[in-house]
């Protein structure tokens, strides 16, 4: 897909504005995505000599932002706030977004709002944030930069449905291979390739229970019942280790087994959810969690989910040796919080059924987690139900929804389910087919579980 006329052409006003500007300010978005956005705009900058600042704010905040620069950029956010109650008469601002747009009314100053949804392009399966802060620095002919254009999209689950990139990120992913950044790898859809033994990663797979979920001594059963070896002398091996032969195996046996647990409507779709591309960055060493997309784009949300933003920041601009060793401990810390938090929900029994939903409601999980750890805990529910996590804060309550893929592959969009049950409610909400969420006010809660379940009649079956 090439990037369209219309769009080619604001990507081109943007380097305009840029080169004229002396006093820039960068706004970001606080996960994956716009973290690193936000490291492509300010490595480009910092490549033009561009004294500016950049400052990583959640998506309720850009209201209060008052606009005192020359210049001032917002990545993967912006679009769909109410940019204009802060522009004033001599503002300039550029918009680097994917999210929809809303209608703007009485704007003062100068917007450009570059999205691709204005051009008929999915802004949630074609092109991040970060793929449209890669296309704006390639205007500058900074092409080695794609590879974090293809690192915000895996960060943002744009690969999650279809096992590949397409659209946009295709070309954004075929840049980066040209310039021998990145591998390209059929592989098997497990996570954890670079750094998990691979009877671990197998006790993740899948959001339908199998009998290896959540379960390593059935994995390693199952490994020594294919024929495929665990260790490799005193190291245990990881999926990136696995011959094509013994993935070919693996492939088909865990076909066989999904399909001996699923209703026959959904067989067609097994073989996406065992199979995907994976992407390996070739200059990070192998076994360590920067080297496969999947797993750097975890490390990420591991030092946004715990305050430590500056940290991903240098890592994305480069930084290793010490700051490697920050990460390690952060990510343990993040995995030891995820563990205890999955424990919480296990033992207090807060996962609760509905006729065509399952949720749990606390206040003691931080809301940027929620969504994680309701992705989780699918396998302990019933994959044919989404989970919905509610996390109730002071200043509303917080929700997030996962499902399986299967469900979404089944044709159901819960992103645009969400933000209508959302606004009925008085709060807001949208994002993908998949992986979604919303912001309710006190006490709705209820009222919300209940207008979703009735609005999944006749959908979930």
């Amino acid at each position: 897909m090439k990037t369209p006329p219309q769009l080619d052409k604001g990507l081109l006003k943007a380097k305009r504005l840029i080169k004229s500007s002396e006093d820039i300010k960068v706004y970001s978005h606080r996960d994956c995505d716009g973290i690193t956005a936000g490291a492509i705009i300010s490595t480009l900058l910092e490549r033009l000599g561009k004294e500016h600042e950049i400052e990583f704010i959640n998506l309720n905040q850009v209201e209060d932002i008052k606009i005192e620069n020359e210049l001032t950029i917002f990545t993967d956010m912006g679009s769909g706030q109410h940019i204009e109650e802060i522009t004033t008469s001599n503002s300039t601002i550029i918009i680097l977004d994917h999210h929809p747009p809303l209608p703007r009314k009485n704007l003062k100053g100068e917007l450009l709002e570059l999205n691709p949804i204005k051009h008929g392009i999915d802004g949630s399966t074609q092109i991040s944030g970060g793929g449209m802060a890669y296309l704006l620095s390639k205007k500058f002919n900074h092409h080695d930069l794609s590879w974090m254009g293809v690192l915000s999209a895996i960060g943002d689950l744009q690969n999650t449905l279809t096992g590949k990139l397409t659209g946009l990120n295709a070309q954004i992913l075929e840049d980066s291979r040209r310039l021998g950044q990145i591998d390209i790898i059929e592989d098997l859809s497990i996570y954890g390739r670079q750094t998990r033994p691979i009877f671990v990663a197998l006790s993740y797979f899948s959001d339908v229970n199998l009998p290896i979920t959540n379960n390593r001594t059935e994995s390693i059963l199952l490994l020594k019942k294919l024929g495929i070896p665990y260790k490799e002398g005193e190291r245990y091996r990881c999926l990136c280790d696995l011959t094509i032969e013994e993935k070919r195996k693996l492939f088909s046996e865990l076909v066989k087994m999904l399909s001996r647990e699923v209703p026959p409507r959904y067989v067609k779709y097994i073989p996406q959810l065992v199979f995907a591309e994976a992407y390996d960055l070739k200059e990070e060493k192998k076994y360590t969690p920067l080297r496969d997309l999947a797993e750097f784009s975890t490390a990420i949300n591991a030092c946004t989910r715990n305050n430590h933003i500056e940290l991903a920041l240098r890592i994305l601009k480069g930084e290793r040796g010490v700051a490697l060793d920050e990460l390690e401990s952060v990510s343990r810390a993040y995995r030891r919080y995820l563990a205890e938090k999955i424990e919480l929900i296990e033992t207090e029994e807060l996962l609760q059924q509905k006729k065509n939903l399952q949720y749990f409601k606390t206040t003691e999980i931080k809301d940027n987690v929620i969504g994680t750890i309701a992705g989780m805990i699918l396998g302990y529910g019933d994959w044919r139900k989404p989970i919905i996590g509610l996390g109730v804060k002071e200043h509303g309550t917080k929700v997030s929804l996962r499902c399986s893929r299967l469900l979404a592959l089944d044709g159901i969009h819960f992103g645009s389910i969400i933000g209508k049950i959302a606004e009925k409610v008085g709060g807001s909400g949208g994002g993908h087919a998949m992986a979604c969420g919303a912001y309710i006010p006190h006490g709705t809660e209820e009222k919300f579980l209940e207008l979703f379940d009735n609005a999944l009649k006749d959908k979930i079956r």
